[in-house]
């Protein structure tokens, strides 16, 4: 039987890298889609020593740079003949304003646009594959509350409105997929991982930062985090589930927003828009 391909972003560190280890414990062959070939690599070798499993492989995608998707994917998709999981995890709060290489804001760029882009390039192999999408969401959407005018926050930035915005974008993009591609044979899911103790919020200041460290300690590990991906990635009966959020390995009601039809077709026309303008 042919091991089951799977794509994970951000997989060097917390929830990626235990959602990886996981997964190749169960025999699917990964592709470590990372920004530091270096770790990317060592990462590989790692899992492989672990597991036993040899079929673990990183390849280069810094999820900022719109080039460096677009040649990830042409590398992917000269590899491979069909893509079973496509789990789109990488993340990142930014506590100042911060551009990314194609003029985007950075939190923009790497929780949605870079995944939005990646997953339309890998698109051919993904229906091959009839497989699963599974988007890395949280639940900061509920504070979410875009402004189409101000997508790249240049009239007002705050770095958990960026943030709350971007994973409300994760669920939309999520549920446009399940509504566009199902007739494909495509399943599409988000998921809040849980509050997890990892690198995330590195370099927050002020009142952010004492947050975060007042809850440290009831935070969870990026293994009990990574459960409800993986769960998402093995579970056989699914697809009846295709467009929904999930929490703790189960269907959970996201906001009102996330449920608005207009404004998820306005994002996929405008992200549309945005992969093509540095053409």
């Amino acid at each position: 039987m042919a091991a089951i391909t799977t794509i994970i972003t951000g997989a060097t560190s917390g929830i990626g890298k235990a959602t990886s280890y996981e997964l190749a414990k169960k025999g699917h062959a990964l592709y470590l889609l990372v920004r530091d070939v270096v770790k990317g690599d060592e990462l590989a070798k790692q899992l492989s020593r672990q597991t036993g499993n040899r079929e673990i492989y990183s390849v280069k995608c810094d999820l900022s740079d719109l080039y460096s998707v677009r040649t990830a994917a042409e590398k992917l998709k000269s590899r491979l003949f069909a893509v079973n999981v496509l789990i789109n995890n990488a993340g990142g709060i930014f506590p100042q304003r911060r551009t990314s290489k194609d003029g985007f804001e950075m939190t923009f760029a790497v929780n949605h646009l870079g995944h939005f882009l990646l997953t339309q390039q890998l698109m051919p192999l993904l229906i091959k594959g009839q497989a699963r999408i599974i988007n890395v969401s949280s639940e900061a959407h509920r504070v979410g509350r875009p402004n189409f005018n101000d997508l790249q926050g240049k009239e007002s930035y705050s770095a958990w409105k960026a943030y709350g915005n971007a994973k409300l974008y994760n669920i939309w993009f999520t549920k446009s997929i399940a509504d566009k591609f199902g007739d494909k044979g495509l399943t599409a899911f988000a998921l809040h991982p849980g509050v997890v103790n990892s690198g995330f919020g590195t370099g927050l200041s002020g009142f952010s930062r004492l947050l975060l460290s007042l809850a440290r300690p009831f935070m969870i590990s990026p293994e009990k985090g990574a459960e409800t991906t993986v769960y998402l990635a093995t579970q056989a009966t699914l697809h009846t589930k295709s467009g929904g959020y999930f929490k703790k390995k189960k269907p959970v009601k996201p906001s009102a927003d996330a449920n608005n039809v207009a404004y998820r077709e306005k994002l996929w026309q405008l992200s549309e828009l945005l992969i093509t303008r540095d053409l």
